[in-house]
């Protein structure tokens, strides 16, 4: 992180005291858990989205999606006949939303009055990160196994394009002006695409490893790649040149970036929220490494309130590994899942 050791150097000068009183501001930092909400529901989950007009919580658990209400931290939905769900976009029209459902090759689009599931599409193989991109009006699922893209007009709900990748996407981000990002993770690296002409323009090496979760500060053309290592590594959207590499958390899955504070966030499995603060578009500062809970490795931000919530739940003990699973998930105990809420 760029300041860590000028931070080190300053508190040798500090007054005793004064150096405890600003460590313990460092540590504690401007965020805090707000609510933990006790959701339930059997088996694991993976991404999360905050409809932007409703402020709805979907959470991908599996064979369903819940669906949370964050005013009464109940559950009000489950959109239901899936069979492996990743991620879950929102279409600008302010009706429409879209499920990648990875088990079924397939985007499942669903209708975000009812919540109801009104038609699926085919996508390649096991999509799983995916977004809406808004100057083309066109959704993106980005495919793992397949390693491309099924791009789908947002109009006619059927399948444009198909995007041929170097290697595995995960998390997608888009600046609203027609440029897709996505992190390629077993090539450590971020693709840049055109999402006019749906090509490929560029893949830069962003020096760290397994990069997954994605954020965008678009003001300042900046990407947010959280990877293994304990690095995120701030990238360039212009250049792909990276500027900084702040330390987050271990085991980090998600990403996300408010542009009314200027923090970026880093979700990590070990059970701690790392915020990152942008001093400027190319120095950064790490604020605040809060305790969340063991598992809590993907996030949502709500751009409206500024909260952002992380999912976790207590495991039993892993299985004996078999030669069809040799390395088996520890079960998620029953009625263990939870949502923690985080405000400033």
């Amino acid at each position: 992180m760029p300041n860590r050791m000028s931070r080190r150097l300053a508190g040798l000068f500090l007054p005793a005291t004064l150096a405890f009183s600003y460590g313990l501001a460092v540590a504690q930092g401007p965020y805090h858990v707000q609510d933990k909400w006790k959701i339930g529901g059997d088996g694991g989950w993976d991404y999360l989205a905050v409809d932007p007009q409703s402020s709805l919580l979907y959470i991908t658990r599996g064979n369903h999606v819940m669906v949370v209400d964050t005013t009464s931290g109940k559950a009000v939905a489950d959109i239901t006949g899936l069979k492996g769900t990743h991620g879950v976009a929102f279409d600008m029209d302010g009706k429409t939303g879209y499920i990648s459902d990875g088990a079924s090759n397939a985007v499942a689009v669903f209708d975000r009055a009812s919540n109801k599931i009104t038609q699926t599409i085919p996508a390649g193989t096991n999509p799983d990160g995916i977004l809406f991109e808004p100057s083309t009006r066109t959704v993106w699922a980005f495919n793992g196994r397949s390693k491309n893209a099924t791009v789908i007009d947002a109009r006619t709900k059927q399948v444009v394009a198909t995007v041929p990748l170097s290697g595995k996407p995960e998390f997608p981000v888009a600046d609203g002006k027609g440029s897709v990002f996505v992190n390629i993770e077993d090539k450590n690296e971020i693709a840049h695409i055109d999402a006019k002409t749906r090509t490929v323009l560029a893949e830069w090496p962003i020096g760290c490893e397994s990069p997954s979760g994605h954020a965008i500060d678009v003001a300042n053309n900046r990407l947010f790649a959280v990877c293994d290592g304990k690095k995120m590594a701030v990238v360039d959207a212009g250049t792909g040149k990276v500027v900084a590499t702040p330390a987050i958390g271990e085991g980090p899955d998600a990403a996300a970036y408010d542009s009314s504070t200027h923090n970026a966030f880093s979700s990590n499995g070990e059970g701690t929220l790392t915020v990152v603060h942008e001093d400027s578009p190319d120095s950064y500062s790490v604020l605040q490494d809060l305790p969340t809970q063991r598992s809590a490795r993907t996030m949502a931000l709500d751009p409206k309130t500024g909260k952002i919530y992380v999912v976790a739940a207590e495991f039993g003990p892993r299985p004996a590994a078999t030669p069809e699973n040799p390395r088996p998930r520890p079960p998620v105990l029953p009625g263990s899942f939870v949502v923690i809420v985080i405000s400033k």
